[in-house]
Protein backbone atom coordinates (compact mmCIF):
# COMPACT_ATOMS: atom_id res chain seq x y z
CA UNK A 1 0.00 0.00 0.00
CA UNK A 2 1.78 3.48 -0.92
CA UNK A 3 1.44 5.86 2.00
CA UNK A 4 -1.20 8.08 0.87
CA UNK A 5 0.24 11.31 3.25
CA UNK A 6 -0.51 14.61 1.85
CA UNK A 7 1.27 17.76 1.81
CA UNK A 8 -1.05 20.81 1.90
CA UNK A 9 0.33 24.17 0.82
CA UNK A 10 -1.26 27.41 1.89
CA UNK A 11 -1.71 30.58 -0.13
CA UNK A 12 0.33 33.73 2.15
CA UNK A 13 -2.27 35.92 0.74
CA UNK A 14 -5.51 34.17 0.12
CA UNK A 15 -7.45 31.13 1.66
CA UNK A 16 -5.98 28.68 -1.45
CA UNK A 17 -4.74 25.48 -1.16
CA UNK A 18 -2.61 22.95 -2.91
CA UNK A 19 -2.65 19.20 -1.91
CA UNK A 20 0.18 17.34 -3.21
CA UNK A 21 0.74 13.32 -2.09
CA UNK A 22 4.77 13.20 -2.45
CA UNK A 23 4.59 9.21 -2.32
CA UNK A 24 2.01 8.86 -4.84
CA UNK A 25 3.83 10.69 -8.05
CA UNK A 26 3.98 13.90 -6.26
CA UNK A 27 0.51 13.73 -8.05
CA UNK A 28 -1.45 17.30 -7.12
CA UNK A 29 -5.09 15.89 -5.90
CA UNK A 30 -6.53 19.62 -4.87
CA UNK A 31 -6.29 23.17 -5.61
CA UNK A 32 -8.86 24.83 -3.53
CA UNK A 33 -10.63 27.99 -2.02
CA UNK A 34 -12.84 29.01 0.75
CA UNK A 35 -15.90 30.99 -0.40
CA UNK A 36 -18.93 32.15 1.63
CA UNK A 37 -17.42 29.68 3.95
CA UNK A 38 -17.36 26.94 1.63
CA UNK A 39 -14.26 24.83 0.21
CA UNK A 40 -14.71 24.72 -3.71
CA UNK A 41 -12.45 22.75 -5.84
CA UNK A 42 -10.95 23.24 -9.12
CA UNK A 43 -9.05 19.70 -9.78
CA UNK A 44 -10.84 17.02 -10.83
CA UNK A 45 -10.92 14.48 -9.01
CA UNK A 46 -12.64 11.93 -11.60
CA UNK A 47 -11.86 8.31 -10.13
CA UNK A 48 -10.25 9.56 -7.07
CA UNK A 49 -7.25 8.93 -5.89
CA UNK A 50 -7.03 5.20 -4.88
CA UNK A 51 -7.37 4.56 -8.59
CA UNK A 52 -4.54 6.25 -9.44
CA UNK A 53 -2.83 3.91 -7.19
CA UNK A 54 -4.05 1.00 -8.37
CA UNK A 55 -4.51 1.39 -11.90
CA UNK A 56 -3.05 4.62 -12.89
CA UNK A 57 -6.32 6.34 -13.75
CA UNK A 58 -5.29 10.12 -13.58
CA UNK A 59 -6.41 12.48 -11.06
CA UNK A 60 -5.60 16.20 -10.06
CA UNK A 61 -2.67 17.11 -11.65
CA UNK A 62 -0.22 14.32 -12.58
CA UNK A 63 3.40 14.05 -13.90
CA UNK A 64 3.80 12.57 -17.21
CA UNK A 65 7.20 11.13 -17.73
CA UNK A 66 9.36 10.78 -19.36
CA UNK A 67 6.79 11.35 -22.34
CA UNK A 68 3.25 13.05 -22.35
CA UNK A 69 0.76 11.42 -24.49
CA UNK A 70 1.14 8.29 -26.56
CA UNK A 71 4.10 6.88 -28.62
CA UNK A 72 3.35 5.18 -31.76
CA UNK A 73 5.37 1.94 -31.16
CA UNK A 74 6.67 -0.07 -28.24
CA UNK A 75 10.37 1.11 -29.82
CA UNK A 76 11.87 4.42 -30.30
CA UNK A 77 15.44 5.30 -30.96
CA UNK A 78 17.36 8.25 -30.05
CA UNK A 79 20.63 8.79 -31.78
CA UNK A 80 22.50 5.16 -31.65
CA UNK A 81 20.18 3.62 -28.80
CA UNK A 82 17.28 2.19 -29.56
CA UNK A 83 14.42 1.01 -26.47
CA UNK A 84 12.43 -1.51 -26.29
CA UNK A 85 9.09 -0.78 -24.43
CA UNK A 86 6.89 -3.29 -22.85
CA UNK A 87 3.72 -2.24 -21.42
CA UNK A 88 2.76 -3.76 -18.15
CA UNK A 89 6.51 -3.90 -17.07
CA UNK A 90 8.95 -1.03 -15.94
CA UNK A 91 6.14 0.99 -15.55
CA UNK A 92 4.91 0.70 -18.82
CA UNK A 93 1.35 1.42 -19.56
CA UNK A 94 -0.73 1.38 -22.72
CA UNK A 95 -3.55 2.86 -24.37
CA UNK A 96 -6.61 0.87 -25.64
CA UNK A 97 -4.43 0.52 -29.40
CA UNK A 98 -1.72 -0.96 -27.28
CA UNK A 99 0.20 2.22 -27.37
CA UNK A 100 2.77 3.39 -24.98
CA UNK A 101 0.97 6.37 -22.74
CA UNK A 102 2.02 8.71 -20.32
CA UNK A 103 5.51 7.45 -19.55
CA UNK A 104 6.28 5.48 -16.55
CA UNK A 105 6.09 7.25 -13.59
CA UNK A 106 2.09 7.21 -12.60
CA UNK A 107 1.63 6.61 -8.67
CA UNK A 108 5.96 6.43 -8.52
CA UNK A 109 7.00 6.12 -5.08
CA UNK A 110 10.34 7.53 -5.81
CA UNK A 111 10.26 11.05 -5.15
CA UNK A 112 11.77 12.30 -2.10
CA UNK A 113 11.09 15.70 -0.65
CA UNK A 114 13.61 18.14 -0.26
CA UNK A 115 12.36 21.02 0.73
CA UNK A 116 8.89 22.12 2.29
CA UNK A 117 7.63 25.50 3.71
CA UNK A 118 4.33 26.73 4.58
CA UNK A 119 3.68 27.49 0.72
CA UNK A 120 6.15 25.48 -1.29
CA UNK A 121 7.78 21.89 -1.77
CA UNK A 122 10.44 20.36 -3.69
CA UNK A 123 10.48 17.04 -4.53
CA UNK A 124 13.43 14.85 -6.39
CA UNK A 125 13.67 11.69 -7.97
CA UNK A 126 17.03 10.06 -9.40
CA UNK A 127 16.83 8.58 -12.49
CA UNK A 128 19.39 6.10 -12.01
CA UNK A 129 17.61 2.90 -11.32
CA UNK A 130 17.53 -0.45 -13.48
CA UNK A 131 13.96 0.11 -14.42
CA UNK A 132 13.61 3.61 -15.32
CA UNK A 133 16.79 3.39 -17.34
CA UNK A 134 15.29 0.13 -19.04
CA UNK A 135 12.24 2.42 -20.60
CA UNK A 136 14.45 5.77 -21.03
CA UNK A 137 18.25 5.53 -20.81
CA UNK A 138 19.09 8.97 -20.06
CA UNK A 139 20.42 9.22 -16.51
CA UNK A 140 19.66 12.32 -14.81
CA UNK A 141 17.92 14.19 -11.56
CA UNK A 142 14.41 14.93 -12.11
CA UNK A 143 12.86 17.91 -9.31
CA UNK A 144 9.30 19.39 -8.96
CA UNK A 145 9.10 22.53 -7.09
CA UNK A 146 5.55 23.64 -6.10
CA UNK A 147 4.79 26.93 -5.09
CA UNK A 148 1.20 28.51 -4.19
CA UNK A 149 1.18 32.19 -4.00
CA UNK A 150 -1.12 35.28 -5.73
CA UNK A 151 -3.96 32.57 -5.90
CA UNK A 152 -1.63 31.10 -8.31
CA UNK A 153 0.14 27.30 -8.14
CA UNK A 154 3.09 27.73 -9.97
CA UNK A 155 5.06 24.11 -10.50
CA UNK A 156 8.60 24.04 -12.24
CA UNK A 157 10.03 21.17 -13.42
CA UNK A 158 14.06 20.82 -13.86
CA UNK A 159 16.03 18.38 -15.70
CA UNK A 160 19.39 17.75 -14.59
CA UNK A 161 21.59 15.24 -16.86
CA UNK A 162 24.07 13.35 -14.23
CA UNK A 163 26.13 11.36 -17.18
CA UNK A 164 27.29 12.46 -20.34
CA UNK A 165 24.56 12.29 -22.72
CA UNK A 166 21.58 14.95 -22.99
CA UNK A 167 18.57 14.26 -22.10
CA UNK A 168 15.44 14.34 -24.74
CA UNK A 169 12.67 17.01 -23.21
CA UNK A 170 9.13 15.09 -24.40
CA UNK A 171 7.42 14.88 -20.37
CA UNK A 172 4.10 17.51 -19.71
CA UNK A 173 1.52 17.33 -16.84
CA UNK A 174 -2.24 16.94 -16.98
CA UNK A 175 -4.06 19.02 -15.16
CA UNK A 176 -8.14 17.91 -14.55
CA UNK A 177 -9.59 21.77 -14.32
CA UNK A 178 -13.11 22.12 -13.28
CA UNK A 179 -15.44 24.76 -12.69
CA UNK A 180 -17.23 23.90 -9.61
CA UNK A 181 -21.31 23.90 -9.65
CA UNK A 182 -21.86 25.21 -12.81
CA UNK A 183 -22.71 23.11 -15.53
CA UNK A 184 -20.48 21.82 -17.99
CA UNK A 185 -22.49 23.12 -20.38
CA UNK A 186 -22.07 26.83 -20.52
CA UNK A 187 -18.59 26.93 -19.48
CA UNK A 188 -16.42 28.84 -22.06
CA UNK A 189 -12.82 27.63 -22.95
CA UNK A 190 -10.45 30.50 -24.19
CA UNK A 191 -7.43 29.38 -25.99
CA UNK A 192 -4.40 30.74 -27.53
CA UNK A 193 -3.49 31.07 -31.43
CA UNK A 194 -1.36 27.89 -32.11
CA UNK A 195 -0.80 24.59 -34.25
CA UNK A 196 -3.52 22.17 -34.55
CA UNK A 197 -2.19 18.71 -34.87
CA UNK A 198 -4.24 16.84 -37.37
CA UNK A 199 -4.19 12.85 -35.95
CA UNK A 200 -4.92 9.57 -37.27
CA UNK A 201 -7.65 7.12 -35.63
CA UNK A 202 -5.27 6.06 -33.01
CA UNK A 203 -4.59 9.74 -32.04
CA UNK A 204 -1.05 9.83 -33.46
CA UNK A 205 0.02 13.08 -35.42
CA UNK A 206 -0.08 12.49 -38.77
CA UNK A 207 2.17 15.22 -39.75
CA UNK A 208 -0.49 17.79 -41.20
CA UNK A 209 -1.19 20.53 -39.60
CA UNK A 210 -3.72 23.48 -39.27
CA UNK A 211 -3.92 26.87 -38.01
CA UNK A 212 -6.16 27.49 -34.43
CA UNK A 213 -7.21 30.63 -34.41
CA UNK A 214 -7.63 30.73 -30.96
CA UNK A 215 -10.31 32.55 -29.27
CA UNK A 216 -13.12 31.78 -26.78
CA UNK A 217 -15.91 29.28 -27.11
CA UNK A 218 -18.52 28.07 -25.02
CA UNK A 219 -18.51 24.44 -24.09
CA UNK A 220 -21.74 22.71 -24.64
CA UNK A 221 -21.43 19.19 -25.75
CA UNK A 222 -18.15 19.89 -27.26
CA UNK A 223 -15.75 16.65 -26.79
CA UNK A 224 -11.97 17.93 -27.28
CA UNK A 225 -8.48 15.21 -27.77
CA UNK A 226 -6.53 17.60 -29.56
CA UNK A 227 -3.17 18.00 -29.58
CA UNK A 228 -1.33 21.08 -30.63
CA UNK A 229 2.67 22.98 -31.32
CA UNK A 230 3.74 26.18 -31.95
CA UNK A 231 2.86 27.28 -28.57
CA UNK A 232 4.12 30.66 -27.69
CA UNK A 233 6.06 31.23 -24.19
CA UNK A 234 3.59 32.08 -21.96
CA UNK A 235 0.36 31.47 -23.63
CA UNK A 236 -2.70 31.65 -21.48
CA UNK A 237 -5.44 29.07 -21.32
CA UNK A 238 -8.61 29.85 -19.62
CA UNK A 239 -11.82 28.23 -18.31
CA UNK A 240 -14.69 30.16 -17.13
CA UNK A 241 -18.04 29.97 -16.12
CA UNK A 242 -20.35 31.90 -13.50
CA UNK A 243 -18.00 33.56 -10.89
CA UNK A 244 -15.65 31.35 -11.33
CA UNK A 245 -12.08 31.50 -14.02
CA UNK A 246 -8.98 29.67 -13.85
CA UNK A 247 -6.11 30.66 -16.05
CA UNK A 248 -3.42 27.66 -17.02
CA UNK A 249 -0.24 29.87 -17.97
CA UNK A 250 2.78 28.00 -19.93
CA UNK A 251 5.11 30.32 -18.67
CA UNK A 252 8.23 28.58 -19.98
CA UNK A 253 9.71 25.15 -21.48
CA UNK A 254 6.17 24.37 -23.30
CA UNK A 255 5.87 25.05 -26.59
CA UNK A 256 3.10 21.78 -27.07
CA UNK A 257 -0.08 20.88 -25.61
CA UNK A 258 -3.25 18.89 -25.55
CA UNK A 259 -6.70 19.56 -24.56
CA UNK A 260 -8.85 17.03 -23.42
CA UNK A 261 -12.39 17.77 -22.77
CA UNK A 262 -14.58 14.72 -22.32
CA UNK A 263 -18.22 14.37 -22.46
CA UNK A 264 -19.13 12.24 -19.64
CA UNK A 265 -16.69 14.10 -17.72
CA UNK A 266 -17.38 18.07 -15.72
CA UNK A 267 -13.16 18.54 -16.36
CA UNK A 268 -11.02 19.84 -18.95
CA UNK A 269 -7.35 18.33 -19.12
CA UNK A 270 -5.17 21.60 -20.30
CA UNK A 271 -1.89 19.78 -21.03
CA UNK A 272 1.47 21.56 -20.92
CA UNK A 273 3.83 19.44 -23.12
CA UNK A 274 7.40 20.07 -23.73
CA UNK A 275 7.37 18.17 -27.03
CA UNK A 276 4.19 17.22 -29.40
CA UNK A 277 2.84 13.77 -29.17
CA UNK A 278 5.41 11.26 -30.06
CA UNK A 279 8.30 12.88 -30.06
CA UNK A 280 10.68 10.49 -29.04
CA UNK A 281 9.91 9.18 -32.42
CA UNK A 282 9.54 12.28 -34.62
CA UNK A 283 12.41 13.75 -33.07
CA UNK A 284 10.67 17.16 -32.08
CA UNK A 285 11.87 17.54 -28.87
CA UNK A 286 15.03 19.96 -27.00
CA UNK A 287 17.20 18.39 -24.87
CA UNK A 288 18.90 19.17 -21.25
CA UNK A 289 22.54 18.74 -22.12
CA UNK A 290 25.44 17.72 -19.49
CA UNK A 291 26.17 20.52 -17.41
CA UNK A 292 22.77 22.99 -18.48
CA UNK A 293 19.78 21.76 -16.59
CA UNK A 294 16.23 22.94 -18.00
CA UNK A 295 13.29 23.82 -16.21
CA UNK A 296 10.00 24.39 -17.41
CA UNK A 297 7.25 26.32 -15.91
CA UNK A 298 3.43 26.61 -15.57
CA UNK A 299 0.84 28.07 -13.29
CA UNK A 300 -2.66 27.39 -12.43
CA UNK A 301 -4.51 30.89 -11.37
CA UNK A 302 -7.91 30.88 -9.22
CA UNK A 303 -9.83 34.19 -9.96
Amino acid sequence: MADLQAVTLHDPSSSMTATYVPAVGMVCTSLADIRSGERVEYLGQRRGLQAYVTDGKTMGIPILYPWANRLSSNTYRVGDTEVKLTPGENGVRADANGAPIHGVLAASPDWQVTEQTTNTLSATLDWAEPRLLATFPFPHRLTMTATLADRALTVATTVTPTAAQAVPLCHGYHPYVTIPVVPREVWRLQTPRMQHLIVDDRGLPTGETREWPGGARQLRTTELDDGFDDVETGAVFTLSGGEHRVEVTFERGYPAAQLFAPRADAVVGIEPMAAPTDALHTGKYTTAAPGEPETAIFSIRVG
